[in-house]
């Protein structure tokens, strides 16, 4: 109990105070220390700190492990659905150049078509006027007569 409350003292007023107030103790003033006390103080940091520092750093790395996996499953998933959008988008394309062809066809069938029945419209119209003419230019000779 004396050791704990000459620790509590020394962490409130500075550590050179126990050894002084004791005769013996660990010297934390790093200008003051030696390298004993330094090689005790690592040692016990390191025997002490092992299990909490070790089961720290491996659930850290079995963390950091999953989400890599993790990482890993979504990227092959992100890579499928892009190949398959991909060919979704060239089908697509390949189909709107089918619509845009037959598209064509179809309007230049139109085309076609509309020239042909003008065609025939202006024949009709020259040969109705022929006959007009004609028929005009016959009672007019009929007339005269």
């Amino acid at each position: 109990m004396e050791m704990f409350n000459g620790l509590a003292i020394a962490s409130i007023t500075g550590f050179p105070l126990l050894a002084e107030a004791e005769g013996y103790g660990l010297n934390f003033d790093i200008l003051e220390a030696n390298v004993i006390n330094l090689v005790i103080a690592i040692g016990l940091l390191i025997y002490l700190g092992r299990g909490f520092l070790g089961g720290a750093l491996a659930k850290r790395r079995e963390a950091i492990e999953i989400a890599l996996a993790e990482a890993e499953t979504n990227q092959k998933q992100a890579a499928a659905a892009l190949a398959a959008e991909q060919e979704k988008l060239a089908q697509a394309q390949a189909e709107a150049k089918q619509i845009l062809a037959n598209a064509q066809g179809s309007a230049g069938k139109a085309k076609e078509q509309i020239l042909a029945e003008a065609r025939q419209e202006i024949q009709r119209i020259r040969e109705s006027g022929s006959q007009d003419a004609t028929a005009s230019q016959e009672r007019a000779i009929a007339e005269l007569r």
